[in-house]
């Protein structure tokens, strides 16, 4: 392992950090960075094992709110309709995520143009439904009825295909349902963590006996800058999208998707 491959392991890590929450596609930036870096791990282990830095932020910055629910859940009913709400959500992701796990490791994350054209179709989507005139009727997340929070759940399969984005797929879902902006980012947060922690620990489960020692360390400095990276996005993205909405992340997937595509077929 060469100084050059950790590099590429702290900028990927970076990029994780950077995207994982943001409506952008995460993994679709990662596997197009990897694919032009000429970086590869066997069965995209480290691109999937390195979101653990992303966890670990969203749970640190959300620790009190988590706390609060925690302690309040044998008092409260909205506390408790609030975690079941997090759970409807997260179950059609898992389920489909073990089924078609082999599809989506062996297939779908080895189609770079795929990704490219999702990252621009998706940052249409996105425009449209950030422009689009809708009467907001749930404002806080804690107040989302247990089948919108299934609903939004569906919408999130959809980011099984790379370049869609978990977030962009949750936030649109729950945008076109009558959820203000900023909750709607707030629960994509939320429902990222067991989406995410779910699918860190089948896949470490699954690679267990595939990672060696200079995996781990690749992994450890991607871990570590993914961590940092993510702390600051969701220190601040809430903020940002009350004020500018999601169409600056639109044009940003539409031109990353098109330079892709460029870099692709032209160089």
């Amino acid at each position: 392992m060469d100084q050059q491959t950790l590099f590429e392991a702290a900028f990927l890590g970076l990029l994780e950090g950077l995207t994982e929450f943001l409506p952008v596609s995460s993994t679709g930036h990662i596997l197009l960075a990897g694919h032009f870096l000429g970086f590869e791990s066997e069965g995209k282990v480290f691109e999937v094992l390195i979101q653990f830095g992303a966890i670990l932020a969203i749970l640190l910055v959300y620790f009190r709110r988590l706390w609060t629910i925690a302690l309040t859940l044998p008092s409260s009913a909205t506390s408790r309709r609030f975690v079941a709400g997090i759970v409807l959500a997260f179950l059609p992701a898992a389920v489909i995520g073990v089924f078609a796990h082999g599809f989506i490791k062996t297939v779908l994350f080895e189609a770079p143009t795929l990704i490219c054209i999702m990252l621009v179709l998706g940052g249409f989507v996105l425009l449209w439904v950030d422009r689009r005139k809708t009467t907001v009727r749930y404002s806080d997340v804690q107040d989302y009825p247990l089948m919108l929070a299934l609903k939004i759940g569906l919408f999130q399969t959809i980011a099984f295909i790379p370049g869609v984005s978990r977030s962009g797929a949750t936030i649109a879902g729950a945008l076109l349902m009558g959820t203000d902006k900023r909750s709607a980012a707030e629960f994509s947060f939320f429902l990222a963590m067991p989406t995410m922690g779910g699918a860190f620990a089948f896949d470490l489960w699954l690679n267990r006996n595939a990672l060696s020692g200079d995996d781990l360390s690749l992994i450890a400095v991607g871990f570590a800058v993914a961590f940092v990276a993510a702390i600051i996005v969701v220190r601040s993205l809430l903020d940002f999208v009350s004020r500018h909405g999601f169409a600056p992340f639109a044009y940003w997937r539409i031109l990353v998707g098109t330079l892709g595509l460029i870099g692709i077929y032209l160089l």
